[in-house]
């Protein structure tokens, strides 16, 4: 993890008040994490890194692109990113991070290293079902989603209707107005 020593933050050296940091972030940046799911990333992330007395305020916000595969046609397509995350690091006597947006450090701790928090942020803000564009408005034209629509079920004329109810139905309602 040396590669990602520069998003290690010596914040003793800060003085108290607001500071600025600005990462750009691509895939090398991914492949210290083994995380090969984006084809490619270009997002910038700024932080809003503000030290007090008694704690730090880290404001994480994230804008830009990942190029990502559908799930339905496998076809690539950029993603936009724009997602923000606060972390509240405070001072304790041991190292704890069971809270997602309190990160407690010890006493004697002098750097905070962030790439965890970026890497977590642009991973979730990547939607969980990711669907191309071009299906949603019918552009894409692609050999899956037409052998997909060749081999979806048809509606046949000769099915029952929704409106019509089966009278068994009917006789078991009346089991409930009786007593």
């Amino acid at each position: 993890m040396k590669a990602l020593k520069s998003y290690t933050i010596p914040f003793v050296g800060l003085k108290i008040g607001e500071h600025h940091f600005d990462y750009q972030i691509d895939n090398t940046f991914f492949e210290h994490f083994e995380y090969d799911e984006l084809n490619s990333v270009d997002v910038k992330i700024d932080l809003k890194f503000e030290k007090k007395t008694t704690l730090l305020e880290l404001h994480f916000s994230a804008e830009g692109n990942v190029n990502i595969n559908c799930d339905l046609t496998n076809e690539p397509f950029n993603q936009a990113i724009n997602d923000d995350f606060k972390l509240v690091v405070k001072f304790g006597d041991e190292y704890n991070n069971d809270n997602e947006d309190i990160l407690i450090v010890p006493h004697g701790e002098y750097e905070i290293n962030v790439a965890q928090y970026i890497y977590e942020l642009i991973i979730l803000a990547v939607p969980i079902k990711r669907i191309h564009p071009g299906i949603e408005d019918g552009t894409l034209e692609s050999d899956i989603l037409s052998k997909l629509e060749e081999l979806s079920p048809k509606k046949d004329n000769n099915e029952k209707s929704s409106e019509e109810i089966d009278p068994r139905w009917n006789n078991l309602k009346k089991l409930l107005t009786d007593k």
